[in-house]
């Protein structure tokens, strides 16, 4: 599967009524498919994004000088800076379906009440101090943990400190403007609550493993649980090295072991657009070459490793972020104990059928 052109296609032959044949097509807003086949239904996926790595020792100076520079409040709403994938022309996308950004809160700054029909999330790999209140919940947020933000849910954040604090935001804007079903609502100027609770309500009511209230027994599309915590995230994946320590197939693959986060009431998605997942690799330890159906974004958050993209190295460290762009072959290097967070469009690609994944090499789709 290595052409990417329809080599074998007839072409006609150009004739000044062929050409007059084609602008009377323009005339008419129309497009001949044999015009523009190989672009429009290539032979395997073709994407313009393309591989990038955005190294998080350049990321985060910038977002303090926006500190500096650029106010938060209504208008800009949020000091977040979109990471904009080199192949998109200029969008603020890191991919056609997704939307990632570092955003900065100063000390003691609030970001006002808002809510869209986009779905969104917040993974900390430095610092606390913020809290996110959603639809009126505080939740904290602090280093390793995952906040979400379900569509058409109010949310605000608030300092509570005397120092700032950077995160990394996950939306699926790209594909809602694409699709045309975004929708707006500005909200409270301030936030509805100041609390700082070291639990949210949601996280008071779901955060039990195993255990469901019997006052909640409706599923719901996105998770209600608007905060995973690190330490249950380091566990899980601490537990399931030393289980492979002990011969129990517990891994994905010798020495990787990976967590998906899910909805508690569905055992699915955390939303029905995203799919986030952490990923720890032993020291020494490399990935099957991969490649897969739809986009993914990773960002190390602790050690150091490398990744391969179509055959590039590059090096990472602490905070560093790379994109995986549609069936780009990737792997990851681990140089020592490598811990990521990996979102993607999995849930789009999985509900429309669209999705395959090749281990390179084999030939073989999933």
């Amino acid at each position: 599967m290595s052409d990417t052109s329809h080599s074998n296609v007839m072409k006609p032959v150009d004739t000044p009524e062929l050409r007059q044949l084609y602008a009377d097509f323009e005339a008419e807003h129309l497009m001949p498919l044999w015009t523009q086949i190989d672009d429009i239904m290539p032979v395997m996926p073709n994407p313009k994004a393309t591989p990038h790595v955005w190294k998080w020792s350049r990321l985060f100076p910038l977002a303090e000088r926006s500190g500096q520079l650029v106010p938060v409040g209504r208008g800009g709403e949020r000091r977040a800076i979109g990471l904009a994938n080199p192949g998109l022309g200029g969008k603020a996308y890191v991919t056609p379906t997704l939307w990632a950004a570092i955003q900065y809160l100063g000390p003691r700054e609030t970001a006002p009440e808002h809510r869209h029909a986009q779905n969104a999330f917040r993974f900390v790999v430095e610092g606390e101090g913020v809290w996110t209140v959603v639809n009126g919940d505080p939740v904290r947020m602090s280093r390793g943990d995952l906040l979400l933000t379900p569509g058409w849910h109010f949310h605000g954040h608030h300092n509570d400190t005397d120092h700032p604090m950077a995160w990394i935001d996950g939306l699926d804007i790209p594909f809602s403007y694409q699709n045309d079903v975004g929708f707006f609502e500005f909200g409270s100027d301030r936030v509805t609550d100041y609390a700082t609770p070291r639990f949210s309500r949601g996280e008071r009511l779901w955060a039990h493993p195993g255990l469901r209230p019997l006052s909640s027994l409706q599923n719901t599309v996105s998770s209600p649980l608007g905060a995973y915590r690190w330490e249950f995230t380091d566990r899980a994946l601490t537990e399931q090295l030393l289980l492979e320590d002990e011969g129990q197939p517990a891994t994905v693959e010798q020495g990787h072991a990976a967590v998906r986060y899910v909805n508690p009431t569905t055992g699915g998605d955390i939303m029905p657009t995203i799919r986030a997942e952490f990923h720890r690799l032993r020291a020494g330890t490399t990935t099957p070459p991969r490649r897969e159906v739809g986009s993914s974004v990773f960002q190390v958050f602790d050690g150091a490793g490398s990744v391969i993209l179509n055959g590039s190295e590059t090096k990472l460290d602490k905070g560093d972020l790379f994109v995986v762009p549609s069936w780009v072959a990737w792997s990851l290097r681990a140089e020592t104990e490598f811990d990521l967070f990996r979102f993607s469009d999995a849930p789009i690609m999985e509900r429309l059928h669209f999705a395959r994944t090749q281990i390179v090499g084999t030939g073989a789709l999933t």
